[in-house]
């Protein structure tokens, strides 16, 4: 690991990024790896404890496959061969579907063994590592373009070990440190309200079944006296002697306003106790958790020569609250462009970034608001999940969708999400399905 000390004063580096988390570790590593001269800031120690469900799609996996770290990633982590759903009264159990990209499995790793993984592979490739350091403030910030975000000549950085303070200066300053950034609104980062916000609790807890071959997903959470409360549930197996057991809620509007996850936690870890031999004594601590803005809800995500990426541009999947993929595409994307624009010399190379986000996530994030807005009243859900469950290859074609594993090579992710979400119509009341569609036109 590289110290402040270590840097020379008059050091111009052609990217520095804030945070390395999946976003940022995966944009220091694809600069690095093309030879550009990246530091990567974090101001905690690895290997270091982050809330998260722990769990990696095949999305997921695929990023790591194509930075080299799986063999990494499965010494340390446990395989998985797809999702167990339980629901009002139905379970199933479905495989990852085969792609023609991604692989039909996923692993569950902590973050504690993950994250640092991925960042000192990028400091493998050439990126500057600097761990316990701290960004204080932007360097010299500029007005923002029209709409973008403000510039910076880099940023302000404190040793936390020792106080020392520097200036790191860049040509183009990446944020990618969350959601509930200092520098993200220091640049101008908003939030739109108006979509969904995720908020989420999890804690470990020893169990015998730590190395089953599925994760298992809630999607009904019941009070001591039987009341379905709003939110879902999961167990994750970690394959080391614990499961990561959790709840969520994919939206703060309506009948969800003023949930109490400690209290939803509870609920569920009693409601799953018999069968994962949940209790005090096999509790490892607390739960931890937290809020995340969903569907690309963060922006402006361009500057004159700034960048949000992963959380820290709400790039979380509204579907199923899925961020560790989608930090790693958009840190991926980001390097793309950020090379673009220091091949050329031209800052202006940067709009590209919103370009690609579009085409990546555009219309299927709308598609995905548009369904959290449905589900996100109690009787709509029981509804869904009761009969949808019952129905093994809409459920199947609902994964693709919510997983964003669609294969259909001629029609775009919305497309196949309609015509997945068409089929609901057979077995969903028809005032859910009519709000549904009707949703997905007022973004």
């Amino acid at each position: 690991m590289a110290k402040l000390s270590d840097i020379a004063s008059n050091t111009i580096f052609d990217v520095v990024i804030v945070g390395a988390g999946p976003s940022g570790s995966a944009c220091a590593y694809w600069l690095a790896n093309a030879g550009w001269s990246v530091c990567l800031v974090e101001k905690k120690t690895f290997p270091r404890e982050k809330t998260c469900g722990d769990g990696l799609t095949p999305r997921s996996v695929y990023q790591l496959q194509e930075m080299g770290l799986e063999r990494e990633v499965a010494r340390h982590g446990h395989r998985y061969n797809g999702l167990r759903a339980f629901g009002f009264g139905a379970t199933l159990a479905m495989n990852w579907p085969e792609h023609p990209k991604f692989p039909n499995y996923g692993y569950t790793i902590t973050r504690f063994n993950l994250d640092g993984l991925v960042a000192e592979h990028a400091q493998a490739k050439g990126a500057t590592l600097l761990n316990g350091v701290e960004v204080v403030d932007l360097l010299e910030p500029s007005d923002a373009p029209g709409h973008g975000l403000k510039g910076a000549k880099g940023v302000v950085v404190k040793e936390k070990d020792t106080g020392t303070t520097a200036e790191l200066r860049a040509r183009y300053v990446v944020v990618a440190d969350g959601q509930n950034s200092r520098m993200g609104r220091e640049l101008g980062v908003t939030r739109n309200k108006a979509w969904p916000m995720g908020m989420a609790l999890r804690g470990y807890y020893t169990s015998a079944r730590h190395d089953e071959p599925w994760i298992d997903s809630h999607l009904d959470i019941r009070d001591p006296k039987g009341k379905v409360v709003p939110g879902y549930g999961w167990v994750f197996p970690l394959g080391d002697g614990r499961v990561n057991v959790g709840v969520g809620l994919l939206s703060t509007g309506g009948a969800w306003k003023g949930v109490n996850t400690t209290k939803l936690q509870e609920y569920f870890v009693a409601q799953t106790a018999e069968a994962w031999g949940l209790s005090d004594k096999t509790c490892c601590g607390p739960a931890t958790g937290g809020r995340l803005p969903m569907g690309l809800a963060l922006g402006p995500h361009v500057g004159a020569n700034t960048l949000t990426i992963g959380d820290a541009a709400g790039a979380v999947n509204p579907f199923n609250g899925e961020g560790i993929a989608y930090g790693y595409e958009t840190g991926r994307l980001a390097a793309s462009v950020l090379a673009e624009a220091l091949v050329a010399n031209d800052r202006t190379r940067l709009a590209h970034y919103d370009e690609l986000l579009d085409e990546a996530y555009g219309d299927y994030y709308k598609v995905a608001r548009a369904f959290v807005r449905v589900i996100s009243e109690p009787r709509i859900l029981s509804a869904c999940v009761g009969a949808g469950l019952r129905v093994e290859p809409l459920m199947k074609q609902l994964l693709e969708v919510m997983a964003n594993l669609m294969s259909n090579d001629r029609n775009g992710p919305a497309e196949v999400g309609y015509r997945a979400l068409v089929r609901l119509a057979d077995v969903i009341p028809e005032q859910a399905y009519a709000k549904l569609l009707g949703g997905l036109g007022e973004d």
